[in-house]
């Protein structure tokens, strides 16, 4: 299952996801004037990323808004994106949310888990319901698939839905529940679903009561670094040192603007900091 090729993924390179949630003005100003087109300077940019970081990086998650944004230059970007990474035989997480259902939500599952935008996990909203997962399902039964769902997002809008209380709970912990419940009949042989979920490391306080009730989930984690979270704070979500990837998009795409002369050797500021980052999380767990 591909959770289990995840799960050795953070035992071999760390924790890393790497968010190429790329933005065509992120590109340094000599490499956009070798790429004046969108779709080549995105890819070419994303390319040069992704192979500097491939034996330090667990997974990478790509923001679909950022190339939908350039039409359907930025959509071949895109594809052509997931296609280098299936290649390279990285692990692709597509961060979509989507969160329909019924036929809608079917046809979202082909679109992203098979022909050109096809990627291994997708990020999915469940707050219309569960039942807006179940198209999904087949995909990951059967076809090797994954899906991380929202439980508890970093931002600060999560408080307006996620922590609603009810009864002696939050909304986020019965959707949390729910989740690791459906995700039982979906165990790798590594002990975790592929059925994850997206969890916020922002609010360390709970970590370990998390960790414990949702045993079989693995967290695709947001919220390191510019939003607050450490990586003493990731370490109380991971059990064993394992369990959880977490994501960096612009503090590893953009770290050559941190350093002398950095737009010459982007990719190696982004490998450098990729490196940082992991050593900083594994430097956590084993204190």
């Amino acid at each position: 299952m591909i959770i289990d090729k995840l799960f050795e993924k953070v035992a071999q390179n760390g924790h890393v996801c790497v968010g190429l949630d790329t933005d065509y003005g992120y590109l340094p100003p000599e490499f956009a004037q070798r790429y004046p087109d969108i779709e080549e300077g995105i890819f070419q940019f994303n390319k040069a990323i992704v192979e500097a970081t491939l034996d330090v990086a667990a997974c990478y998650k790509v923001q679909i808004a950022y190339y939908e944004s350039y039409g359907m230059a930025g959509l071949r970007a895109y594809q052509r994106t997931l296609a280098l990474l299936r290649e390279k035989n990285a692990v692709a997480i597509a961060d979509i949310k989507r969160g329909d259902i019924a036929k809608t939500a079917e046809m979202y599952a082909k679109a992203h888990f098979t022909g050109d935008f096809e990627a291994d996990f997708v990020t999915l909203s469940p707050y219309m319901g569960m039942d807006s997962l179940t198209p999904y399902l087949p995909y990951v039964q059967n076809h090797n698939k994954g899906i991380f769902v929202l439980i508890r997002t970093s931002n600060e809008g999560a408080k307006d839905i996620e922590y609603l209380p009810t009864g002696n709970r939050r909304v986020y912990h019965v959707v949390g529940e729910r989740i690791n419940e459906i995700g039982r009949d979906y165990l790798g042989a590594c002990g975790y679903s592929g059925i994850g979920g997206v969890m916020g490391c922002t609010h360390a306080d709970e970590a370990a009561e998390i960790r414990h009730i949702l045993a079989s989930t693995f967290f695709l984690i947001p919220g390191y670094g510019a939003q607050g979270g450490k990586a003493e704070d990731i370490a109380k979500y991971l059990h064993n040192g394992n369990g959880g990837v977490v994501n960096s998009s612009r503090g590893i795409l953009l770290a050559y603007r941190k350093q002398p002369n950095g737009e010459q050797h982007f990719a190696d500021c982004a490998r450098s900091e990729a490196i940082r980052m992991r050593d900083d999380i594994l430097n956590a767990i084993h204190c």
